[in-house]
């Protein structure tokens, strides 16, 4: 039997993610889809929800507030940070890695003490993102329920 699809749209401004109110440069619609009981958490970056804008040039507190995103949608669909089990990180600059994963570890022993132990799969990729902006973006594949 198939399983019951859930998406959660994403909100920019104010205003719904969805033809006409997408930027063509953002061309996404679902902030999160449940299928079952896997979450795909579409690519998070580091710009304000509120105004669409990049606020800070530095690395880690973009990757903070793609983070922040995560943790909102994960628990938007009644999950944790603690059910993450796949991470695409794609960044713009090798030299970023280090911090990446420093604070990737920070992140997680505040929000997601499980994943310090048993961190999830991960992939990281050195690409162009989206707006020259974007230093990072954050894909995510979690569980509602790890049971």
């Amino acid at each position: 039997m198939g399983e019951k699809v859930i998406y959660y749209p994403e909100y920019w401004g104010g205003k719904k993610l969805a033809y006409p109110h997408v930027p063509p440069e953002s061309a996404k619609f679902s902030r999160s889809v449940v299928v079952g009981n896997l979450i795909f958490i579409s690519g998070c970056q580091g710009a304000n929800d509120e105004n669409m804008r990049v606020e800070t040039d530095v690395f880690e507190e973009q990757m903070v507030i793609a983070l922040d995103k995560v943790r909102k949608a994960m628990e938007e669909v009644g999950s944790s940070m603690n059910n993450i089990v796949k991470v695409l990180m794609l960044f713009k600059n090798r030299k970023d890695y280090p911090s990446m994963r420093r604070t990737e570890l920070e992140y997680y022993q505040k929000y997601a003490p499980l994943l310090v132990e048993n961190p999830p799969a991960s992939t990281v990729m050195v690409v162009n993102l989206g707006k020259p902006e974007y230093l990072i973006e954050i894909d995510v594949v979690g569980v509602v329920s790890r049971e």
